[in-house]
């Protein structure tokens, strides 16, 4: 049996108030499934993107304003949301103290892609590659004059 006290994960800042960690995937040994946990300060947002596989949402605390496809709404600790893989959405922390939120892949191997650059230079992650892959956003070719 593997065990992990959410209590004292390290999530690796990404920037715009969001830390992230991939506790279980295809790279440390899960055969069908992965989570991420994420960490919001006041204010903090997780850009809107699409995943390879569906997802599960469980609010652990404070306050979260979720977008999934069309539809927007406020998620709180205990509340738990379903993101079908595809579809775009994103997250960000409303309240005024910081959010946890734990994830939950059907793969154990995921690929998101980010409508904007999530740091620069990287546009699309694969959760589950060893080492992690972030790919770069292609640099545009310069206009011929």
């Amino acid at each position: 049996m593997v065990t992990l006290d959410i209590a004292t994960l390290e999530a690796q800042e990404m920037g715009g108030g969001l830390s992230v960690t991939f506790p279980f995937s295809s790279a440390t040994g899960a055969a069908d499934t992965a989570a991420v946990y994420m960490v919001f300060e006041p204010g903090g947002a997780l850009p809107e993107h699409t995943d390879s596989a569906e997802e599960w949402l469980l609010v652990l605390e404070g306050t979260v304003e979720a977008t999934v496809g069309d539809e927007t709404g406020i998620l709180e600790a205990g509340q738990l949301a379903l993101v079908p893989a595809i579809a775009p959405h994103s997250a960000r922390n409303v309240g005024d103290g910081p959010a946890r939120i734990l994830g939950f892949f059907g793969a154990s191997t995921n690929v998101a892609h980010f409508s904007e650059e999530l740091a620069p230079g990287v546009q699309t992650l694969v959760v589950g590659a060893q080492p992690g892959v972030a790919l770069p956003v292609p640099t545009p070719e310069p206009a011929l004059a």
